[in-house]
């Protein structure tokens, strides 16, 4: 077939999901299909069977798709450290720090990988579904642009754009896009659809006329909203509020995650959203720590040292305090558990700054950044269960709890205080095997009879119904020829 780019007309207008659910409709269809995301900005990464990271929606997408993830789906992965850097990550690769002002320097190299990567998905597989990135009408970003019409005019790819209705004013963001944008990136576009729309299509039917009279571009259709978005994994931390006190009834087990500012991964959390039995607050900067939490999870971030800080301006390192005095529970993912140590060190400035930290002192443990990123894939066991999951971080953590791990690995990972009420691990994605979830809510009096990866396969079957019944699916894949 070929392939097709649905870009947006701003950030977050559901590009992922549309793209996640077409992947499905298509395997679905029986076309080969494969995911693919030139660039993209996100803290909430997953690691690929070769040792590589790429964006955490590109993941879920190769899952509709029946694919392994691959380096190639995203080959151009920004992590933001602070509000003007970000981690370089290229084919999986970290391979540099870049300030946002020098960034446009480097993307002349970058859209070399960035075609290549495309070119071995285009050659294994029938169709390839391109998401792009923010918005092509980002006028002034265009000049080196490697994540919109940059990429789709390079490869040559049509595009179709997708307006959020949810948010107001579609109209003027798909006519404004084309009346900003060069006439040769507007030719790319081949069509557009309407997302997000709650409440009686037929009231906007004109609205849809005079898009399309105004632009030119066919209308493939207006999909309505799709409440079970909120059960698939979110890749930005925008939609982490949508999570606040979500999930669970009142006096199950309540936990409680303070929303950090470099938060990453945070999608560990969301089999524990999903269970019965559970309530997870997810707490926003402003907010202390709920005081009827059972326990408080500490999630990973891309800055370690960064959000220690933070986390202190906030004041939720004396709420944490207040936790546990009354008799609550810790635990620390990955950054979260480097934070529960005495010290945090970084003297070669591997992770930030260079300098030491102290950290919160509720775990016997210093950690170290080292200069190489550990990124792998596990199989191991903990609480007498198996645990598959995967390790991103740059940091190596002793101390004397390290002889009462978490898991095992097989070598032993993470630390847990004399008291057992405090630990860390650095396993993310342990918490999708259903029987260590289980055995781990099993030690809080809860109980889960959830089959999380089920649930997943089932919402993005739902998903691709949901897009066959209000998209011209027929004329969008039509467009990929």
């Amino acid at each position: 077939m070929g392939a097709l780019m649905i870009q947006g007309t701003g950030s977050n207008v559901g590009k992922s999901l549309l793209v996640a659910g077409l992947c499905r409709a298509a395997r679905r269809r029986g076309i080969a299909v494969a995911p693919f995301k030139p660039q993209n900005m996100s803290n909430n990464a997953a690691v690929t069977p070769d040792g590589g990271e790429i964006g955490r929606a590109q993941a879920l997408q190769a899952r509709a798709a029946g694919l392994v993830p691959s380096v190639h789906m995203n080959p151009v992965l920004l992590k933001p450290e602070t509000d003007r850097a970000a981690q370089v990550v290229v084919q999986g690769r970290a391979v540099a720090r870049a300030a946002a002002a020098d960034y446009g320097a480097l993307k002349a190299r970058l859209m070399d990988a960035v075609l290549d990567s495309f070119a071995r998905l285009r050659a294994a597989h029938e169709l390839v579904l391109v998401e792009g990135a923010g918005s092509p009408a980002e006028v002034n970003l265009r000049a080196r642009d490697i994540a919109n019409m940059g990429f789709a005019r390079a490869a040559g790819v049509p595009v179709v754009l997708a307006g959020d209705i949810d948010r107001g004013g579609v109209i003027a963001q798909i006519v404004g896009t084309q009346a900003v944008i060069d006439p040769e990136d507007a030719a790319m576009i081949r069509g557009f659809l309407i997302n997000r729309f709650r409440g009686d299509p037929s009231l906007f039917d004109a609205g849809r006329s005079f898009i399309a009279e105004r632009t030119g571009w066919p209308d493939l259709g207006l999909v309505p909203w799709f409440p079970d978005a909120a059960l698939l994994p979110a890749e930005d931390a925008v939609d982490l509020r949508r999570a606040s006190g979500a999930g669970g009834v009142a006096g199950g087990l309540h936990i409680a995650c303070p929303m950090l500012s470099r938060i990453a991964n945070f999608d560990d959390l969301d089999p524990l959203a999903a269970e019965p039995g559970v309530r997870l607050t997810m707490v926003p900067p402003g907010r202390a720590l709920p005081g009827d939490a059972d326990l408080v999870i500490l999630p990973g971030t891309k800055s370690t040292r960064g959000d220690l800080a933070f986390l202190r301006q906030q004041g939720w390192d004396i709420d944490l305090a207040a936790h546990l005095r009354r008799g609550g529970r810790v635990l620390g993912i990955c950054g979260g558990y480097q934070m529960l140590g005495r010290w945090v060190h970084d003297p070669a400035g591997h992770d930030g700054d260079p300098g030491s930290t102290p950290g919160l002192g509720l775990l016997d443990v210093e950690t170290r950044m080292a200069p190489e990123k550990r990124l792998t894939r596990i199989e191991g066991m903990a609480l007498g269960q198996p645990v598959q999951g995967y390790e991103i971080h740059m940091g190596r953590t002793e101390g004397p709890d390290c002889a009462r791990p978490f898991a095992h690995i097989p070598g032993p990972d993470g630390a847990t205080s004399r008291d057992g009420r405090v630990a860390g691990t650095y396993l993310h994605g342990l918490f999708s095997g259903d029987a260590f979830r289980a055995a781990w809510l099993a030690g809080f009096g809860a109980t889960s009879a959830l089959d999380y990866g089920a649930g997943v396969e089932e919402v993005l079957d739902r998903l691709a119904v949901h897009l066959e019944a209000h998209l011209d699916i027929d004329a969008l894949f039509a467009l990929a020829r």
